[in-house]
């Protein structure tokens, strides 16, 4: 097989032989659960119920805040009982409803169309929009709104993103063994909202059993083809999953992968738009990796939005040693957390818990101008040289040498052997060239 890939990238040990044979559990359900009003790019949701008010499985509580938003729904039946701040999978603090349960799982009425196919492309879309879907990779965009492309940019292909590059994270992996006819059923529908007559499913080599089965499934369907991707990372990225693809270039300085007439969903997002469609079921649950060496038995879990992620331990057996550190999502890429008090999201897609020893910090040490972080940036870029502008608070320069291009994949601070923390001065960068736009 001609295995595609991009330039740069590094190679981590993908630590993904904790939890990749172990089948989707169904987790029972959580006593409360905490639905964050942010988990996704764009405007928050605003709340459409108050505290003391009954709610069923699927029912939406809070609305859109705006085009680039999406809603909400209850994950389990009960009763709102608190409304306000809470802990947050990005390591803040950020508004959200509290439910607890009643135990029973009431559901709305939902449906069950088996000629969904003949409804029209925006129909598709308003039900994709009802359902509160956003991108289930981590990134969070609202999903309506990348399938509502302007007309002078016409998308010819989907890309369905089964990469999964982050180490640990085995989630897509299994979700791809166990409900590829769901998945190809989504990214069908994905096709017609937006026209597009070819569709790719995008798989790294470390997944041969997954590359073979999607193969089998598209012998007969001659506008559906899998892509084996070399193992390297961020080969998941959606631009460089783009160029592996198609051999396409996104334009860096904020070009989309629109401007090359693709749209790229991860493979979950396509269940999730396949029952939203045929159902008409709100995303609610997903599937979400617990792994890490101190996991007593990392699993892959399907589990409401809004559980905890110390119910998700707990589910797991707990840990065998003390936790020195708990990232949600992937080591890369994720964010470290300071309490399991913390709710799983649409987008939370992992949880990884490290011991004390894993979670040792290198002291940083002066650059050695050594070029490594260069030789690997997947974006072209000079992470060093950016950050080291953005530590002297140089942000018109760190702006012009592309901190806005940066993935934040982590690839630079991984290689660096100075121990800099680039991707922290850049998301800095990130953060001051915001905050000073907003005040234009």
């Amino acid at each position: 097989m001609g295995l595609k890939t991009f330039p740069g990238g590094i190679h981590p040990h993908d630590s993904k032989h904790f939890s990749k044979n172990k089948v989707i559990e169904e987790m029972p359900l959580p006593g409360k659960v905490i639905i964050p009003l942010s988990q996704h790019i764009g405007a928050p949701a605003k709340p459409v119920v108050k505290i003391g008010d009954e709610v069923l499985a699927g029912q939406m509580i809070a609305e859109a805040g705006g085009f680039v938003s999406i809603p909400m729904h209850a994950s389990i039946s009960g009763k709102v009982t608190r409304i306000g701040k809470f802990s947050h999978p990005t390591g803040t603090m950020s508004e959200a409803i509290e439910i607890t349960g009643d135990g029973q799982d009431k559901w709305i009425k939902l449906a069950d169309e088996t000629n969904y196919m003949d409804l029209s492309a925006e129909e598709l879309k308003s039900r994709i929009a009802a359902a509160g879907i956003c991108g289930m990779g981590g990134a969070g965009f609202p999903t309506h709104v990348k399938l509502s492309p302007p007309a002078d940019k016409p998308i010819d292909t989907i890309i369905l993103n089964g990469v999964e590059c982050e180490p640990y994270l085995t989630a897509d992996y299994r979700i791809m063994l166990e409900q590829a006819e769901d998945i190809i059923a989504g990214l069908k529908i994905l096709m017609k909202v937006v026209n597009a007559k070819k569709g790719i499913v995008g798989i790294e080599e470390n997944k041969p059993d997954a590359i073979k089965h999607f193969k089998k499934l598209f012998k007969n369907e001659p506008n559906l083809k899998v892509v084996g991707c070399k193992l390297k990372y961020p080969q998941g990225a959606e631009k460089q999953l783009i160029f592996a693809a198609t051999n396409r270039a996104v334009p860096n300085k904020g070009g989309l992968p629109m401007a090359v007439g693709v749209v790229v969903q991860n493979v979950g997002t396509a269940i999730a738009v396949y029952e939203a469609v045929r159902y008409k079921k709100p995303l609610v649950e997903r599937v979400i990796t617990v792994s890490g060496k101190i996991i007593k038995n990392p699993k892959n879990i399907k589990a409401r939005v809004g559980t905890l992620y110390a119910d998700l331990v707990e589910f797991c057996g707990g840990t065998t040693e003390e936790i020195g550190k708990v990232i949600s999502g992937g080591p890369m890429m994720g964010f470290a957390i300071p309490t399991l008090e913390t709710p799983m999201t649409k987008g939370s897609s992992g949880l990884v818990l490290f011991n004390k020893k894993e979670a040792h910090k290198d002291e940083e040490h002066t650059c050695l101008r050594c070029a490594r972080c260069v030789d690997i940036c997947p974006m072209n870029l000079v992470p060093s040289l950016i950050a080291n502008n953005v530590r002297y608070e140089d942000f018109e320069m760190a702006e012009k040498y592309g901190v806005l291009d940066c993935i934040k994949c982590g690839s630079c601070s991984y290689v660096c052997p100075s121990h800099i923390k680039l991707i922290q001065w850049i998301d800095i960068g990130k953060l001051k060239i915001s905050e000073k736009r907003a005040k234009k």
